[in-house]
Order: structure tokens, then C-alpha cells, then sequence
């Protein structure tokens, strides 16, 4: 990137930001037994009815695609989870309201829960850090 260009507009618009480390040869090797496939796409699938339920009936709309209105609705923070936001969004220079707010809405979707909780908004706010740690040098 050319010295003096920002790339905090262009990174605003991609939702998740996450830094993946190289898995060291003897985790890859150990038996483990982790999540399957059937299983993830189950939670994939109970989140998304309960988005189409949220939506109303005949509805596609999912999360990612909520207004401005629905946000304030659906995704309704309690304090700690308004004050992580608050903190984060002036400390870490984050301009991604909105997309923390959905990231979050579909973190608690996933979790089974129908309140966002502070946990859900700190993991959203985790996939939207990682742009800030390497571009603002």
C-alpha cells in the first residue's frame, strides 16, 4: 500500500477480518475430535431459522442484509455489551457500527441465544480488529 493511502474504507466493508496462524505439524497430526461437518451445519441451519422466524414468515432475509431499523430492533445490547462497544469503537478507531451489531446478532444466532450478549459482541468485535492492527502503522 503507497505511503499516506488509507485502507480503513476499503477494510469497513469486509465483515470478517481474522489472522490465521500456521498449526503446528504435531496438532495436525493428534487424533482430535472436534466439530464435524454434519454437526456445524446443524448450528448453520438452527441459526438460520431462527433469522427467517426473526424476519417473518416468507422472509429470505438473514443478518447481514438487516436495515438500519431492523438493527435497532433486533439488535438491542445490554450495558456491558453497549459499553464494550463504546470502548472498542473509540480505542481501536473501529467505524463498523452496524456490521459489529450484525456480526454479533449472528454470533448469538449460532450461540442458541435470542439476547446478544457482551461475549457475542466481544468476538464480533475480535473479526473486525485484526484490520486495524495491520494497517495503522
Amino acid at each position: 500500500m503507497e505511503k499516506g493511502m488509507s485502507s480503513g474504507p476499503l477494510l469497513d466493508r469486509i465483515d470478517l477480518h481474522i489472522e490465521v496462524p500456521a498449526v503446528p505439524f504435531q496438532e495436525l497430526a493428534a487424533p482430535t475430535e472436534g466439530t464435524t461437518s454434519a454437526q456445524m451445519r446443524a448450528q448453520v441451519q438452527s441459526a438460520r431459522t431462527r433469522q427467517r422466524e426473526r424476519f417473518g414468515p416468507g422472509s429470505s432475509r438473514l443478518n447481514g442484509r438487516m436495515t438500519s431499523r431492523q438493527l435497532r430492533k433486533f439488535c438491542v445490547l445490554d450495558e456491558p455489551g453497549k459499553a464494550l462497544l463504546r470502548t472498542a469503537m473509540e480505542s481501536l478507531g473501529l467505524s463498523a457500527h452496524d456490521r459489529i451489531l450484525r456480526m454479533a446478532r449472528t454470533i448469538a444466532d449460532l450461540d442458541g441465544t435470542d439476547n446478544i450478549q457482551e461475549r457475542h459482541v466481544s468476538e464480533a468485535i475480535g473479526y473486525r480488529s485484526l484490520d486495524r492492527k495491520l494497517w495503522k502503522r
